[in-house]
């Protein structure tokens, strides 16, 4: 199999990519070792700044998305890449597949805790997602970890299901947005442990609960660990050059420094990571793309 470009990913930044590619008549793989295509806007219960689609859920968002790239003639392949050189994709059963150029569009994952049995109470009790796990602790009492966007999110979400919620947070500030966090701190069966961190879980077949640095021990049958994210690159450590966080270092064009390369979303190392300059993203490379296969890329810098 060739192809003029092979994303690999199916998030906004990679579907935006595969829109803008087959409007040029390109021939063009999407690769989306998942079942179902959005990344991280799977994880969204309600998204509210993405220009004309306010108040809008991730999953529909992100089902909108991949039926645009498919209707623009986009193919689709269910797999996993284990590996990418200058013109070849390979995937976890060792098929090659050749590409003119290739973009990388795997974005990142969740961070865990680092504490003794997070692995044990992994879907016992330990999630990364609030609204995937939220509805299984309906009136029980869970805590949340993180002082950012998606840990106060996760906070408001699950307050309106559970008993009670206890935000912990290692310090005394958060890094949300000022309007997530009015809307955490209104909920009146929110409480919060800042300048504290868990060290430690316990429980038998299930999370019973969480003790801290503080000394609290805290009842709660769920926890949900929102901490941040690191860049999915494991597959291409000699590829293309990383920054310090394993996020893949680009050009302006988000072209990688491999030739034929280009990095766009989540997984490309930037400051503001959001569906609209994923989006972005995905615009951005398809001109350098074009640019490229066009042979026309002294402008582009590798």
């Amino acid at each position: 199999m060739e192809y003029d470009v092979v994303i690999i990913g199916s998030g906004p930044a990679g579907l935006s990519a595969a829109v803008y590619l087959k409007r040029a008549m390109r021939s063009v793989l999407v690769i989306e070792k998942e079942y179902l295509s959005g990344g991280q806007m799977l994880l969204t219960n309600e998204i509210d700044n993405y220009l004309g689609f306010n108040h809008i859920d991730g999953f529909t968002l992100a089902q909108k998305c991949r039926q645009h790239a498919q209707d623009m003639g986009a193919e689709f392949l269910m797999a996993e890449v284990t590996s990418i050189a200058q013109n070849e994709v390979v995937l976890a059963d060792k098929t090659k597949i050749r590409a003119k150029a290739i973009v990388v569009a795997t974005g990142a994952s969740h961070k865990k805790l680092g504490v003794a049995q997070e692995d044990t109470f992994a879907g016992r009790g330990v999630s990364y997602c609030a609204l995937c796990d939220g509805a299984f602790f309906k009136d029980k009492s869970v805590a949340v970890v993180g002082g950012g966007d998606s840990a106060a999110e996760a906070g408001v979400y699950l307050a309106g299901i559970c008993r009670d919620v206890t935000l912990i947070h290692r310090r005394n500030t958060f890094r949300a947005n000022n309007k997530i966090v009015d809307m955490l701190q209104k909920c009146s069966n929110v409480n919060f442990a800042l300048c504290d961190e868990i060290v430690s879980l316990y429980g038998t077949d299930n999370l019973a609960g969480v003790t801290l640095k503080s000394g609290k021990s805290l009842a709660v049958a769920g926890l949900f660990v929102a901490i941040g994210q690191v860049a999915n690159t494991a597959f291409l450590p000699d590829t293309v050059s990383l920054a310090a966080d394993g996020s893949i270092l680009t050009d302006e064009n988000c072209a990688t420094s491999s030739k034929g390369i280009f990095a766009v979303g989540d997984v490309r190392h930037k400051t503001c990571k959001q569906i609209a300059t994923a989006v972005a993203d995905g615009a951005i490379s398809s001109a350098a793309i074009l640019q490229f296969l066009n042979g026309d890329s002294n402008e582009i810098n590798h």
